[in-house]
């Protein structure tokens, strides 16, 4: 995903940015440490979140430490309008595919980031590992 988030939602909302019905009952525990996803969409829709967020904290330690890049921030501010997960493909027990659109607007200039991103579960927790960019 694009870096530099720093998009929050509009205030008296309390919608969860990935979609879900509040961050509270969506998102936010994963976000707080107090859930782990349990599945690889679900940490898929709290990492969009946390973009929106701008919590780089929770981005690395939700990011397989081989593919991590060193920093997470190219000061590009960025507004994140949405996220629409296509697909959610278990591969086996600790691989997973999930197919995504998010929409986002940079110096007022929209896209859209379709991608197919593949997760791995180690240590009983889903991490991000890289993703196919697509048309």
């Amino acid at each position: 995903m694009s870096k530099g988030a720093r998009h929050k939602p509009a205030p008296g909302s309390d919608a969860c940015p990935c979609g879900g019905p509040t961050l509270a009952a969506c998102c936010g525990p994963y976000l707080a440490g107090t859930e782990a996803p349990a599945r690889a969409d679900l940490l898929m829709r709290s990492r969009y979140t946390a973009y929106v967020l701008g919590d780089t904290a929770y981005l690395r330690a939700t990011w397989d430490p081989a593919t991590c890049p060193a920093s997470l921030d190219d000061g590009t501010p960025t507004q994140w309008l949405g996220l629409k997960v296509l697909t959610y493909t278990p591969r086996d027990e600790s691989h997973a595919e999930v197919e995504f659109v998010a929409r986002y607007k940079i110096n007022g200039r929209a896209y859209r980031l379709h991608e197919r991103s593949r997760f791995v579960r180690t240590d009983g927790r889903w991490r991000y590992v890289d993703g196919d960019m697509l048309a």
